[in-house]
């Protein structure tokens, strides 16, 4: 077996290992399950850092080839396999989910919903970090579809069980919504993968043998984008987001925004646009309309928010629907708008629901009326609040710059005026971004103390979890901001070859 190999099967291994050490141990135990689970956690950042492009000519075949390919027999009767690779496109998400998961599982050392229970949660953790890489490593359409599926419970039970007073409505809200999503992937992979007699994802993605007529590439491009559009979330199937984010525990919210999210932009991009490009061309005006609704409607429900969690779970529908909108466009500019956005969207916004759990565990409460003069009392907590709340909002020099930005640019090259009205209404839901950001900065840390800030006391200052889970999210924060080729430049050949198919 290659390294690459090795490797390709730790990044899996290691995390359900790692939930079986932690949920296995006894009640009396817990904290030492927490320990074995974030120990896990971090070997397998520590094995995803260990992949790397291969060293070979720029523009050459081999630079669009996955750099690791696992390839077994599953099950041979049915022509199924065990096909998992990583290459520029899935690298930075593969990266994402286990940095998030390992700073997760590390936040739970110190702080749990329910002391007794956080091994449990934890465990549950590892096993999302399972099906999400297990989805951003997948060459098998099938294969795709059952990791795709093996999150649903887990966040379901994280929700459920952690969750805040109206957490099993949330919970439940959760499920219909993405087994509607799944039902309609399902029928989308039996389409494609009776259409094409493969389920390989690196043969249906060649133009020289994609086997799919036209009328079934839209087809199939239409019930694959669907699935993934719940899962994204795109208007008018979001509203399962707010309810999910509001009762989530803290590192539940963390990972629903941070990589959940993604697995249904990854799969619009990887799955919808790579098996069926020209469904995807001729769905692209309407895809592009339904994303800048979503930039628009999540910027103007933002504005009417009182609740902190909320507030930053509407403004994730805007900012996915700028992600959204660059796959639409379906030009290399927007494409990597896409790809850095969502990068961008998982650190920015991981770190806003940190915080706000932060915030919601010394006040008790979230709602904004009641949190006023929160610099004066907690300065440090106001202070990171006010840093990722100008990063989300997309200030130059921070992660979310970039993507929304050149979504806008990526409209704008497009041309045409259905184009060029989506390209200025998104450039107008970024300034909404903007208003209901300093807004919430305005009622959350300015003026006098309010009577729940005025009493955190020694509460207010940062703690251990903080500070473990919180820094490298501002680190990359701006890291991502100056240098955003930490990105681009992994996935500048694959976003090329996909879209030179577009003629673009």
């Amino acid at each position: 077996m290659t390294t690459g190999e090795t490797l390709l099967l730790a990044t899996l291994l290691l995390p359900a290992i790692g939930a079986l050490a932690a949920a296995g141990l006894p009640a009396r135990l817990d904290r030492a399950g927490r320990v074995a689970g974030t120990v896990f956690a971090a070997a397998t950042f520590g094995v995803t850092l260990m992949f790397g492009p291969p060293n070979v000519a720029p523009g050459t075949a081999s630079r669009v080839a996955p750099w690791a390919e696992l390839d077994l027999p599953w099950a041979p009767a049915l022509s199924l396999r065990f096909h998992l690779g990583i290459d520029g496109i899935s690298y930075p998400l593969v990266l994402l989910t286990a940095l998030l998961t390992m700073l997760c599982c590390a936040y739970c050392l110190w702080r749990v919903p329910d002391p007794g229970r956080g091994r449990l949660l934890v465990a549950l953790l590892l096993v999302l970090e399972v099906g999400i890489l297990g989805v951003f490593l997948s060459l098998d359409l099938v294969l795709f579809f059952v990791f795709f599926e093996v999150v649903l419970l887990p966040m379901y039970a994280v929700i459920a069980g952690w969750g805040g007073a109206d957490r099993r409505r949330a919970a439940r809200k959760f499920v219909l919504y993405t087994l509607f999503g799944s039902v309609l992937l399902l029928v989308g992979v039996f389409v494609v993968v009776s259409a094409s007699g493969t389920a390989d994802l690196v043969a249906l993605g060649d133009p020289a043998t994609r086997p799919m007529s036209r009328d079934m590439q839209l087809l199939a491009f239409v019930l694959l984008a669907l699935a993934f559009a719940v899962k994204s979330p795109l208007w008018p199937l979001h509203t399962w987001l707010p309810a999910a984010h509001t009762e989530a525990p803290t590192v539940g919210s963390v990972i629903l925004a941070g990589v959940l999210l993604k697995m249904g932009t990854y799969g619009l991009l990887r799955v919808a646009v790579g098996v069926a490009p020209d469904g995807a061309a001729r769905s692209a005006p309407v895809l592009a309309v339904l994303a800048t609704a979503a930039i628009i409607a999540g910027g103007l429900v933002c504005l009417a928010q009182t609740e902190l969690k909320r507030l930053i779970a509407y403004s994730s529908v805007g900012h996915m629907g700028f992600v959204l909108l660059g796959i639409a466009t379906l030009t290399a500019t927007g494409l990597q708008a896409a790809l850095i956005g969502n990068i961008a969207h998982g650190i920015v916004t991981g770190l806003l629901f940190f915080i706000a759990g932060g915030i919601k565990d010394r006040a008790h409460t979230g709602e904004l009326a009641r949190l006023g003069g929160l610099r004066e009392t907690a300065p440090a907590l106001s202070g990171v609040l006010a840093y990722a709340a100008i990063a989300s909002l997309g200030l130059p020099g921070l992660a979310g710059f970039w993507g929304e930005a050149f979504a806008v640019v990526a409209a704008f090259e497009r041309g045409g005026p259905l184009w060029i009205t989506l390209g200025v209404l998104a450039a107008v839901g970024a300034a909404l971004a903007a208003a209901y950001f300093l807004r919430l900065l305005r009622r959350v840390t300015h003026g006098p103390a309010s009577p729940v800030v005025a009493g955190l006391g020694p509460q207010a200052r940062l703690g251990p979890a903080e500070i473990v889970a919180w820094s490298p999210l501002v680190v990359l924060t701006l890291a991502l901001g100056v240098l955003p080729p930490l990105v681009l430049s992994y996935s500048a050949d694959p976003v090329a070859a996909l879209a030179e198919v577009f003629g673009r």
